[in-house]
Parts: C-alpha cells; sequence; structure tokens
C-alpha cells in the first residue's frame, strides 16, 4: 500500500531522529493519509480516493468535483474517472 496522496502528491520524506546527545539517525516523515469515499452528486458516482489531511480541508472548502476540476485543469493526474456532466 503506497503512502502517497492522490491529489497532492505527498509522500514520505526522510530526516534525522536527534538525540539529547546529538547523534543522528535515520527517520521517515509520513504523510497524514486517511483513505476516504466520496460521493459526487454531479456525476452520481462514488469515488475511493487516498487523501491527506491537508487535501481534505480543501475538498470540505471547494468541494470534492470543483477541487478534481481545478487539479485537472492544472494538467495533474489524481487517477480518477469523471464522467462528462
Amino acid at each position: 500500500m503506497s503512502k502517497i496522496c492522490q491529489l497532492t502528491g505527498k509522500r514520505p520524506i526522510t530526516g534525522n531522529n536527534v538525540s539529547h546527545s546529538h547523534r543522528k539517525t535515520r527517520r521517515r516523515f509520513l504523510p497524514n493519509l486517511h483513505k476516504k469515499r466520496f460521493y459526487i452528486p454531479e456525476t452520481d458516482q462514488w469515488v475511493t480516493m487516498k487523501v491527506s489531511a491537508n487535501a481534505l480541508r480543501t475538498i470540505n472548502k471547494l468541494g470534492v468535483y470543483n477541487y478534481l476540476r481545478k487539479l485537472e485543469k492544472k494538467g495533474l493526474n489524481t487517477g480518477v474517472k469523471l464522467k462528462n456532466v
């Protein structure tokens, strides 16, 4: 199961754990992902996506259909096939 947001493209990044003595060991910072099912009334379809918390906030603000259309206009591939309205 990949840890990549389908809408924003956020993925794990690497960094260091730093102890009190400043000894550094490698670690991964994982994105805050949620598997979420959305209903799009404009196209009368359900879509399941793995999205970051940041993308969920934007979807709550704009609506899922408008957000997907905005990403399509930018030329980003979301992996979601929308029916034409």
